[in-house]
This record gives structure tokens, sequence and C-alpha cells, in this order.
């Protein structure tokens, strides 16, 4: 299994970043995708997730993001996405995509859920 995130940068705040992660060697619709990140010094956690398509396609945001970033899936593409809007500073860390077998998009907040994880994105908000 293959995770494969992409789109990171340096962008202004207030700007926005199109994250995408490709999968491979899993049967992504079936899967549970998330988008965790990791600052600087920081643990990783739980941005945006949304639910296998077996499972309704349900999304589900941390309250840091919610509003102004948006999760959406492509199962045609193996691929899953991330848009976010109004970044600001805080928001800069390395983005990381997962898969779970969860069908609960509440589970999919819990890092220890997931069964599989891409390499990381880098995206950095300047102020």
């Amino acid at each position: 299994v293959q995770l494969q995130a992409s789109g990171g940068g340096l962008v202004q705040a207030g700007d926005s970043l199109r994250l995408s992660c490709a999968a491979s060697g899993l049967s992504f619709s079936r899967y549970g995708m998330g988008w965790f990140r990791q600052a600087a010094g920081k643990e990783r956690e739980f941005v945006a997730a949304i639910t296998s398509s077996w499972s309704g396609g349900i999304t589900y945001y941390s309250d840091s993001v919610k509003g102004r970033f948006t999760i959406s899936r492509d199962n045609a593409k193996n691929s899953v996405y991330l848009q976010m809007n109004s970044l600001k500073p805080e928001d800069t860390a390395v983005y990381y995509c997962a898969a779970s077998r969860y069908p609960s998009a509440q589970a999919m907040t819990i890092i220890h859920n997931y069964d599989y994880w891409g390499q990381g994105t880098q995206v950095t908000v300047s102020s």
C-alpha cells in the first residue's frame, strides 16, 4: 500500500492550497481517509476525515479548521483531497494523509485507528 501526498508549499496568510493524496495497493473506496498534521515540536493532530463510500462519505473536521478546510475524495482516481482556504500561520505543519478501515468519522479522529500513512507534505504559511 502506498499513499502519496502532494501539493504543499509556502504561501501567505489568507491564501489557499489544495493537497492531494494518491492511494495504491488497497481497495480505496472501502477505506476512510484522513488528514493529520504535525507542527515542529508538537504531536501529530487530526485535521479532517471522510468515511468510505460504503459508510456514506461522511466528513468530519477539527474545530481549528472547520469552515476553512474541505476534504473530498474521488474513488475513480483513488485520491483524497484537502482544500485549505484562509490559511493562517498556525496551519504551518507537515500534512499527512492516512487510510482507515473504521466506518465512523469520529473514530477516524484517533491516530491509532489508521492502517496506512503517507509520507507527508510541508505546508508553510507566512504572516
